[in-house]
């Protein structure tokens, strides 16, 4: 298999049909044609279009995107709406409350709404007119190092037609070896290359963990005449219930076209209580009565689930090193107070761009060159947007009392607060024991609640997501012991993957030697590729890799 590699050389290769890779491919393609240099650049997506697997609370700042592209709306620009204006309410177990000062971070009037599946198509057709070679439906699996291990020279793609044990079949197609003189890594939070290149060139070793929220998305169409005709906001943003107040997490809802709201709810990994099933707290929140007032008469007809990278300023890794690039929310650049990514990750890929050019003029691709990427976005607006939201998630961690005077007195002193570069915990490392204080009991809603027009239960939230798996294919969802599953985290933990994965993927069943013991059933074919698992198991258990090239969600909504 080895012998059969094919290897295909570019002058630039972008891993991810992410927005970030996405304005760096339009970027580069521009500032080489003013130039008038010729590149051969190329870039891959995991799934089967541009578009199937983005996934995201959907607010455009178009300030990276008019860069960019100045004429924007005159290019088909694919928004849903226009945001006239916010509300920022605080929901109690059944009572909601407005909240009469708007945070700045979250003034969003003139922004758009949109469906990030379609906005990533459409930047992928702009790409493909400017001479980018467009590859979906392959996945990265490798990087590429020199022969001493230091620098990056590529990403081998995944083998396709493999049987469940990794047996070729007669379908086989062997990886590619994509070969570039400047590998782009955007591959959204918990990039799986981007976890290689931390343990290689040890990128992350200076900065504090990162930190992640788990969003479960929907697209609901309503009936005539919605909630939002008859109100001069169509942005709503949601503290409060059904978490406590020192969990990190809230909801949103968006006005889209045609008659569609966009509704989300969001919960932060760093909790602790090995009972939380969080998914629970999405439905709960569907249920409260000013978000029942909302979609009543609706109907899901698309959901997702997503991890984004909330960590912060502290939390980015070093972003460039020997041959390659990070950008975009693999490198968790994204405004955490704004609650809003698309357009830091836009203009990470825009300056990344603009640092890749010069190193193809110098044909210097080490780090003394693609570093000035750093210097680049310190320069920048992208720089001011991410340091005021420095310490904004750990606050967000705190006691309620904390949590509000850290939070106050970060917004008065844009970002610093009473105590600056605040420490944050790995999120993994943040569960407590089943028997300890922190495993309070959590309210579920009741079965009979979910009609699967507009309460769906988790599997239903998978067929709307059009998520599809080869089932005969290796499991992509690696567990590195299952004796430990079996014994130490069913008794400390009660078995978490359990309820935190959102797709219903781990199932803890009786042992068929041993019905007294428990072992973890794979359902693979389930994932969102939210990476949820590969983040909060407790134990690291867990590694989530990338299923043959073109499965997982088909969205192309959300």
């Amino acid at each position: 298999m080895e012998n059969a590699r094919e290897q295909i050389p570019f002058d630039v290769l972008f891993v991810g049909g992410g927005p970030a890779n996405l304005a760096g491919a339009i970027k580069l393609m521009a500032l080489a044609k003013e130039k008038g240099v010729e590149l051969e650049v190329a870039l891959i997506e995991k799934g089967a279009e541009i578009g199937s697997h983005a996934v995201s609370g959907a607010i455009l700042n178009p300030l990276a995107l008019q860069e960019l592209m100045p004429d924007y709306q005159e290019q088909g620009f694919p928004g849903e709406t226009t945001i006239r204006g916010d509300a920022f309410v605080f929901l109690t177990a059944g009572k909601s409350f407005r909240v009469p000062v708007v945070p700045h971070y979250i003034h969003n009037t003139g922004f758009h709404v949109i469906s990030l599946s379609k906005f990533t198509r459409w930047l992928a057709e702009k790409a493909e007119a400017m001479g980018v070679n467009i590859f979906p439906g392959f996945a990265g699996v490798e990087v590429l190092y020199d022969e001493n291990k230091n620098a990056a020279i590529g990403v081998r793609t995944g083998d396709k037609g493999l049987d469940v044990d990794g047996t070729p079949k007669g379908t086989f197609e062997p990886g590619i070896d994509l070969m570039a003189k400047v590998t782009v890594f955007g591959e959204g939070a918990r990039g799986s290359l981007a976890r290689d290149i931390e343990k290689q060139m040890g990128i992350a070793a200076d900065c504090m963990p990162q930190a992640y929220e788990t969003g479960i998305k929907e697209v609901i169409q309503l009936p005539e005449n919605s909630f939002f005709d008859r109100r001069n906001f169509n942005c709503i943003h949601l503290l409060g219930y059904p978490l406590r107040l020192d969990m990190p997490g809230g909801g949103f809802i968006y006005e889209m076209g045609a008659n569609r709201i966009a509704i989300g709810y969001l919960v932060g990994l760093s909790y602790e209580n090995p009972r939380l099933d969080i998914y629970d707290p999405f439905i709960q929140f569907k249920r409260h009565p000013f978000i029942a007032d909302i979609i009543r008469g609706g109907k899901v007809i698309e959901q997702g689930a997503r991890t984004v990278s909330t960590g912060g300023y502290f939390s980015i890794p070093q972003l460039a090193f020997n041959g390659g690039l990070i950008v975009g929310g693999c490198a968790g650049i994204h405004n955490v107070p704004a609650l809003k990514g698309i357009h830091t990750a836009m203009k990470s890929g825009m300056l990344a761009a603009e640092t890749i050019l010069e190193a193809l003029g110098n044909e210097s691709f080490g780090l003394e060159t693609l570093g000035t990427y750093t210097d680049r976005i310190a320069s920048s607006w992208l720089e001011r947007e991410l340091y005021e939201g420095r310490n904004f998630y750990q606050a967000l961690s705190k006691s309620p009392l904390l949590k509000a005077i850290y939070l106050g007195a970060q917004y008065l002193t844009r970002g610093k607060g009473i105590r600056d570069r605040m420490p944050i915990q790995d999120d993994r490392l943040t569960m407590q024991p089943q028997h300890s204080r922190a495993a309070y009991p959590m309210d579920q809603p009741e079965k009979d609640l979910y009609d699967n027009v507009l309460m769906v239960d988790k599997l239903t939230g998978v067929y709307l997501s059009r998520t599809m798996h080869r089932e005969d294919q290796p499991a992509h969802l690696v567990i590195h012991d299952r004796a430990l599953c079996a014994n130490e985290c069913h008794a400390t933990y009660n078995n978490p993957c359990t309820r935190f994965c959102p797709g219903n993927v781990y199932e803890a069943v009786p042992d068929e030697g041993n019905p007294r013991r428990i072992r973890i059933k794979l359902n693979p074919s389930n994932c969102f590729h939210c990476k949820t698992c590969d983040i909060k198991d407790p134990y690291g258990n867990i590694a989530w890799t990338c299923p043959e090239g073109g499965d997982g969600p088909g969205y192309t909504v959300v």
